[in-house]
């Protein structure tokens, strides 16, 4: 059978809309894996995936009809234990033939050749290739069984007796090669070319007549966009004509989860306009936008300031003349939502926000971490220390009174209702009880960043208190041992360590990292011993990722962090400083000579103390290091503390010369310990002038 393109379709009832895309794109690749696994699709062959609310389908291109037959060769056993001494074949071997479909007639045929240091009986056939019968059957099998389903259902078939497992009820398998129905069978369903088209908007069955026809006749006659992509991008489209036609530069609410979402619950996607009442734009916007895409997936509209209007769009799955009916259902339904909102905003309002820190009191953080309100006095305690060190007492107590306000909003009924708008909804009562704006924006910011590429807080107030809410997590969880594990983050703890990487980095704050993590633990007296060491390690692993997702190379993040710089801030010069410094013709040897100083020095007995007697330099070589170091190393010393790390290590390059004639012409360990000592302290002198910025010998290969 010549090759031809192949169509394969499950099917079945509507799917979960989250996993859809998910499901569509494994159904596909494993399809295609399986086929070229057994030599019916080739490397040239391409997959177009199909998903849509009721239909799992592929398209795959130049698929055999039977795959070719391949040569096989079967390692049996030792040429010493198949055959004796006169040659015959021995019972074993005799034996393992069998098990290979073979008889003895096939001894004269085998191959001998050397396989490690023996010489071996290789057996030599002919694999029949799979026809696409038999392939399909497998392929399919093994597509459905590894499908990433969120939860499955066990349903019966017609028969009334047995039972399957799948995400969903399925009603019809599709199967064409060109236009030939492959025979095959799954989920209790014998392969045809029949399907079915939209459920409201087609006449039911629709006929395949061919596997390039697919989409086509799905589209014409089913009222279905088959490509997950191609109705995403017609929603998209729609959406943004929408928007135009409503004018006054109004544009939808971009959000590709809910876009990804809203394409997997419509075949045949309609965008309509529809509008609430402008009271309801009294409430903050984030409820409202909240409640329009959360519960009811639909796309508020924007005005060009970005401040929501009482417009919104819906995607229906339906089509008809007067959508009048469809509009006027999804406003009746959007109403009592909004009005839910506007409710909750209203009561809570009546109350301060102040009022409600008490009652923290009552609600449990952690069983061993104590309450809501034990946590906020722990916040307020770090935030008040950071706030001092950032800057001064005023921001201390701005970040002290910010703090105490920051998790009041859990109380409301807003957040009780919406928990993704806490912080955001303390805010608003916040500048209702007339706080100032600057604590008020970091009650809602001390959550920032939630996520990566999230915005950091606004202030310093934010920044103080999103530093302490982080820390104090961080601490308090690392005190009772409750670590990430593997995949495995229930606290969102890496994100936590990267929200403080992130601020002490990009704002370059004046703060010392261990400072913070002793300051942060003393917090906590039942941290067993070794807490801080592991907690600091957690942060700067979390860093090292960043700085290489930014771009740096391993051997520059680690050359810099392995000096465990406290200064965060700093370390983007540190960085260009070491990738400058590499640059040099003298890098490579340098950072040798100061990885072969760095191994000397760990040998020696004892602490070496960096300080070496002109008195004692005898050799020309070594005389000349000390003095080309008394001339360098001042003016190193001196860019360093300007904050020249660049010029620092680049004034340091001059030492090549000199340090590599001491390495070939003096002995380090010489016999008299005076001698020994005092070329040891010159090497500890070097080894601290070359690795202020960064260990240099990290960049060695």
């Amino acid at each position: 059978m010549a090759a031809a393109n192949l169509l394969v379709e499950l099917l079945v009832e509507e799917l979960p809309p989250k996993a859809l895309k998910k499901l569509g794109e494994a159904f596909g690749a494993t399809l295609l894996e399986q086929l070229r696994a057994q030599g019916l699709a080739g490397d040239d062959s391409v997959l177009t995936p199909y998903a849509s609310p009721r239909r799992l389908a592929a398209h795959v291109t130049q698929v055999a009809g039977r795959a070719a037959d391949r040569a096989v060769s079967q390692k049996l056993m030792p040429v010493s234990v198949g055959l004796d001494a006169q040659g015959r074949p021995t019972p074993a071997l005799l034996k393992k033939l069998q098990a290979v479909g073979a008889d003895a007639s096939a001894v004269a045929g085998l191959r001998r050749a050397v396989d490690g240091k023996a010489e071996a009986l290789f057996h030599e056939s002919t694999a029949r290739g799979a026809t696409l019968a038999e392939g399909l059957q497998k392929a399919l099998a093994e597509a459905i069984a590894r499908l990433p389903i969120p939860k499955v259902m066990t349903y019966q078939l017609a028969d009334g007796w047995t039972d399957v497992r799948f995400v969903r009820p399925a009603h019809a398998l599709v199967a064409l090669h060109g236009s030939e129905v492959v025979p095959v069978e799954a989920l209790g369903l014998q392969a045809g070319r029949v399907t079915q088209g939209h459920r409201f908007e087609s006449a039911g069955a629709v006929t395949v007549p061919d596997a390039d026809g697919y989409a086509r006749v799905l589209r014409e006659q089913g009222a279905v966009i088959a490509s997950f992509e191609e109705r995403r991008a017609e929603i998209a489209r729609q959406i943004a004509a929408a928007a135009e036609k409503v004018g006054a530069g109004a544009r939808a609410i971009e959000d590709d989860a809910l876009l990804d979402e809203v394409t997997a619950l419509v075949e045949q996607p309609n965008v309509l306009t529809c509008q609430f009442e402008r009271q309801f734009l009294e409430v903050p916007q984030e409820c409202l936008i909240l409640t329009m895409k959360a519960n009811q997936k639909y796309f508020p509209l924007l005005d060009t300031r970005g401040k929501l209007t009482h417009r919104f769009l819906v995607v229906s799955n339906v089509r008809p003349e007067d959508p009048g009916a469809v509009i006027g259902g999804n406003e009746r339904v959007v109403r009592p939502r909004l009005a839910d909102a506007k409710f909750f905003f209203d009561q809570d309002r009546r109350k301060p926000l102040e009022s409600r820190v008490e009652g923290l009191d009552k609600v449990v953080y952690h069983n061993k971490l104590g309450s809501q309100g034990e946590r906020v006095e722990r916040v307020r305690a770090l935030a008040k220390v950071i706030g001092a060190q950032m800057g001064s007492d005023e921001l201390a107590v701005h970040a002290d009174k910010a703090a105490r306000l920051a998790k009041a909003d859990l109380l409301t009924d807003m957040v009780g209702e919406f928990p993704e708008l806490q912080g955001t909804m303390g805010r608003y009562y916040a500048l209702a009880d007339g706080v100032p704006a600057g604590m008020a924006d970091a009650i809602e910011d001390h959550y920032k960043p939630r996520f990566a590429g999230d915005s950091l807080p606004r202030g310093e107030v934010g920044i103080a208190v999103a530093l302490a809410d982080k820390l104090e997590t961080l601490a308090g969880l690392f005190s009772i041992g409750q670590l990430p594990s593997g995949d495995k983050d229930p606290f969102a703890l890496r994100r936590h360590a990267l929200g403080i990487v992130r601020m002490l980095l990009e704002r370059d704050l004046p703060l010392d990292l261990d400072q913070l993590i002793a300051e942060s633990l003393a917090l906590f007296p039942q941290a067993p011993a070794g807490t801080g060491a592991q907690l600091a390690d957690f942060i700067y692993d979390r860093l090292a990722g960043l700085l290489r997702e930014q771009g740096y190379t391993a051997q520059e993040v680690d050359a810099v962090l392995a000096l465990r710089p406290q200064r965060l801030g700093d370390i983007g010069k540190r960085l260009a400083a070491v990738r400058a410094f590499a640059a040099l013709p003298e890098a490579a040897a340098l950072a040798a000579a100061n990885k072969r100083i760095g191994n000397i020095l760990k040998k020696a007995d004892g602490p070496v103390d960096p300080h070496a007697s002109e008195a004692l330099l005898r050799e020309a070589a070594e005389k000349a290091l000390h003095a080309a170091m008394r001339e360098t190393a001042p003016a190193a010393q001196a860019q360093f503390e300007a904050g020249d790390y660049t010029g620092s290590l680049q004034t340091l390059a001059a030492l090549r010369a000199p340090v590599d004639a001491f390495f070939d012409g003096v002995m380090v360990n010489a016999e008299e310990t005076d001698l020994r000592l005092n070329r040891l302290g010159l090497l500890a002198t070097l080894h601290k002038a070359m690795n202020r910025v960064a260990d240099l010998s990290r960049l060695a290969g």
